[in-house]
């Protein structure tokens, strides 16, 4: 009863920590492109004042799309906070990521088509590195439950700091960082036509940006567990990753779908292969 408190109070609260994160972001890539930028609040504003448009509805199954992108969301977020397999948490998230790629490929426009068929190159892309930083935790804890982490008396980032800067990879593709902000952005040095977001609006865009708000939030969590000893070592990991984050996204240009599966895969399988080798033999810190 007690964990099933937990996901309910995760799954409340995660769209307003979510709607402050990105508010941060967006309060700190205006600074670095010399803007004033918008308030700490304006993701909320914007998820308001699309819920108050009536959605032109492309197809049919669109919205059931959404509602499913969506659900899976935040039934991520809530099996997270609950403490369950991540393994589990990991399937959940990417059947919502596959129904938001159906739900673009849905809609014959060129852009909503190119939009659909980047975002499934970068879940082909970044699903697979989630995977073996996974079997570098089980190769390490034994389990794939949250709860064996937070069992530890060292972090996970001593023995796994190859498989962390993977996960780096992958988080920059999921949260649509450049060089990997192939599919859509959320910042306004992207195109104004918004690939895999296209031809959705109103209260479908509204549901869309809160699953977005659910992920930053799960992304964000998987990366605190790399530092689970010390709930002060646990957020100057948080702050200083994302910082490096938005720095990331604002010095380095949008790169080509071939240059991302080239770079992401070829370093992300070799610090991988070296990260779980290490860890298969025994040497641990």
């Amino acid at each position: 009863m007690t964990l099933f408190l937990y996901a309910i109070i995760g799954v409340i609260l995660a769209p307003f920590a979510g709607v402050l994160v990105v508010g941060l972001d967006r309060i700190l890539t205006a600074k670095f492109q010399s803007r004033i930028g918008p308030p700490l609040l304006q993701p909320l504003y914007d998820i308001c004042k699309l819920w108050g448009k009536k959605p032109m509805i492309a197809h049919r199954f669109q919205p059931l799309c959404v509602y499913i992108y969506l659900a899976a969301a935040m039934v991520s977020v809530g099996m997270f906070f609950a403490q369950s397999d991540l393994l589990l948490i990991f399937f959940v998230q990417a059947v919502g990521a596959i129904f938001f790629v159906i739900g673009a490929l849905l809609v014959p426009s060129p852009f909503s088509q190119a939009g659909g068929n980047r975002e499934l190159i970068q879940i082909l892309t970044y699903e697979p590195l989630i995977i073996l930083v996974l079997a570098g935790i089980y190769l390490y804890t034994g389990s794939f439950k949250i709860d064996a982490i937070y069992a530890l008396d060292k972090p996970l980032l001593i023995n796994l700091p190859l498989l962390f800067i993977v996960f780096g990879y992958a988080l920059t593709i999921k949260l649509k960082k450049s060089p990997f902000d192939i599919s859509a952005s959320h910042h306004a040095h992207q195109e104004l036509v918004r690939g895999v977001l296209t031809e959705y609006s109103g209260k479908m865009l509204a549901l869309i940006e809160m699953a977005h708000l659910y992920e930053t939030i799960l992304i964000l969590g998987l990366c605190s567990l790399f530092w689970t000893t010390s709930i002060w070592g646990m957020a100057l990991l948080l702050v200083i990753t994302y910082l490096l984050e938005i720095i990331i996204d604002n010095i380095c240009a949008r790169m080509s779908f071939r240059w991302m599966l080239k770079s992401v895969w070829t370093t992300g399988i070799v610090l991988s292969a070296i990260n779980l080798i290490w860890l298969y033999s025994g040497a641990r810190i």
